[in-house]
């Protein structure tokens, strides 16, 4: 009888089971199981925010106003507008949201638009997770790594020092997150949209594929000057890997799109879409904000306030600069061309800059 029974897993069995669950939920070193099954996760999550919450109109009636004009002939921007006031986004909005005008019949189809943008969270999803699984472990990630923990919106830093973050983690940055599937499919907002481009700019950085990332940098650009933010990580960046020389190639990379892109809109009024496309003075309504709700109108309006704190962000970068990215780069020597340097980078010097923690929090911090 007892030859014919199943024999009965051991305390070893058990343990190397534990030790297998353990190491998927835990190692930063074998986050792919983890990633795979949030990606499952996320396309049930999405299906079900879609079907059972109520999609709130913001801006989309608006951007299809905005891109109607363009379809009707209409190439000054300073005629360009909808319900929520003039257009003030790059020519490549332009050219992508109106594929969406098409797509969703002419913008009336929101359920449609609504699973076009969790194609494109689950296709951010899948850019970032790279990045993750690309980055090697830095040596000053750890306490950085909690501060990102508090912002939960900004999923994408948290992978800038993944190999200090368990995959567990993974779950609350996306699955557990309402504002980022608010924004991507209960709101359709542009912003992620640019965001992808800038994600795959930086996998494509990691790769020391410059060209490329320049390129997709510049067309997130041109879908919002936001990302106009990075520029100066970019900028150093290319000044370290590529000498002056490729740094002027790799900027010309970056301003030939905006400009092709831009062309009908520019030989209708160049100075209209110069002004509303990249309005660094343009003023936002307290009635839009979350970061500053908790100051009255009258102090966010006033515009004391606003430079004082577009100043306060100039002085924190100039700090961080001294104090620590210049011991990051202590064998770095600008020098005409690329064959000249020394300094050799690493994907944390690379995540360092292209996502920069302070830029990212005073943007936080300086708008609504």
């Amino acid at each position: 009888m007892a030859a014919s029974m199943r024999k009965m897993p051991g305390p070893r069995s058990f343990q190397s089971h534990f030790e297998i669950v353990k190491r998927l939920i835990m190692d930063p070193i074998v986050p792919i199981p983890a990633m795979a099954a949030l990606l499952i996760a996320e396309i049930i999550v999405n299906i079900s925010v879609i079907w059972k919450i109520k999609y709130t109109e913001i801006d989309w009636v608006a951007y299809m106003q905005e891109v109607e004009g363009v379809v009707n002939g209409t190439y000054d921007y300073m005629q360009l507008r909808g319900d929520t006031g003039p257009l003030v986004y790059p020519a490549g909005f332009v050219y992508l949201f109106m594929g969406f005008y098409y797509i969703t019949n002419l913008g009336a189809n929101i359920r449609l638009a609504q699973y076009i943008f969790m194609g494109i969270y689950l296709l951010n999803l899948v850019v970032v997770f790279d990045i993750y699984r690309f980055a090697k472990r830095g040596e000053h990630d750890f306490i950085l790594s909690m501060c990102y923990l508090l912002n939960l919106i900004v999923i994408f830093d948290i992978y800038r020092f993944a190999k200090r973050v368990p995959p567990y983690v993974f779950f609350f940055m996306c699955a557990l997150s309402y504002r980022i599937h608010s924004i991507y499919i209960l709101r359709l907002f542009n912003d992620p949209v640019a965001m992808l481009f800038l994600y795959v700019a930086v996998d494509l950085f990691l790769r020391a594929h410059w060209s490329w990332g320049c390129l997709f940098y510049s067309l997130g650009v041109s879908v919002k000057m936001n990302l106009l933010l990075f520029a100066p990580g970019l900028l150093f960046l290319l000044l370290v890997t590529q000498g002056i020389k490729g740094t002027v190639v790799h900027l010309t990379i970056c301003a030939l799109p905006q400009i092709l892109l831009a062309l009908p809109f520019l030989l209708a009024n160049p100075v209209g879409y110069v002004v509303r496309s990249f309005d660094l003075g343009r003023q936002f309504f307290y009635v839009w904000t979350v970061n500053w709700r908790l100051i009255p109108e009258e102090i966010f309006s006033n515009r004391v306030f606003q430079v004082s704190l577009l100043v306060a962000h100039i002085l924190v970068l100039i700090l961080f600069f001294w104090c620590r990215w210049r011991q990051m780069f202590v064998n770095a020597k600008l020098q005409w061309s690329k064959s000249g340097l020394k300094q050799k980078l690493g994907p944390h010097h690379i995540l360092h800059f292209a996502l920069p923690y302070v830029r990212i929090y005073h943007e936080h911090a300086t708008l609504p």
